[in-house]
């Protein structure tokens, strides 16, 4: 029987720790540097340890892919005592077929969660200086996007738009192909605090 994709984020979990205690040694990590002077400067030792760990995990995506385990765990969001649970990719596994189609169809109830928790908030689109949004911004990234992610704080809700591959969504690189806008919901003036 396949492990269930909590068994691969424990086996994740424990394989990154064996590999920073030094349990999990790659001998032939510097060959893997195309720079011969990077890779000199680089401690051996240290980077020993994330190609040791990489390995292992892309071996786990591809046990993920030969077995259909998904790469969706289910998260609770709480914000002004009220709660949502949403499915998001775990950001140790990949996406499988049919988990971008779970992340769209919990879209609409993230955005009601949203819309009903941000009311008299103001918005801001999140950006290295953070600027303020309208609601009819809002609503064209909200059609432009496929599915939808929060976060919070005590004081804020974050909302994430998202659009493209879920595997690699969040990197600034894979626009406009696949991205997420963030924008924030906050009484006053967003905090610094990066989510």
């Amino acid at each position: 029987m396949p492990y269930s994709t909590e068994e691969l984020i424990n086996i994740l979990e424990q394989e990154l720790y064996a590999a920073w205690r030094g349990e999990r040694i790659l001998l032939s990590s510097a060959q893997r540097i195309d720079n011969p002077v990077i890779a000199k400067a680089l401690d051996p030792y240290k980077l020993s340890k994330v190609f040791a760990y990489r390995d292992f995990r892309d071996q786990i995506h591809q046990y993920q892919i030969d077995h259909s385990i998904s790469g969706i765990v289910w998260r609770t969001c709480k914000f002004r005592g009220q709660s949502i649970r949403f499915p998001e990719i775990n950001n140790q596994l990949i996406p499988i077929e049919g988990d971008k189609e779970t992340l769209m169809a919990a879209k609409q109830s993230v955005l009601d969660f949203w819309d009903s928790m941000t009311k008299d908030y103001n918005l801001w689109l999140v950006a290295k200086h953070h600027r303020p949004i309208v609601e009819e911004t809002l609503k064209q990234f909200i059609e432009d996007t496929e599915w939808a992610e929060l976060d919070c704080t005590q004081t804020e809700l974050f909302l994430g738009l998202c659009w493209g591959n879920p595997k690699i969504h969040q990197y600034e690189w894979a626009k406009p192909e696949s991205g997420c806008h963030r924008v924030i919901a906050a009484k006053d003036q967003p905090s610094a605090i990066k989510v």
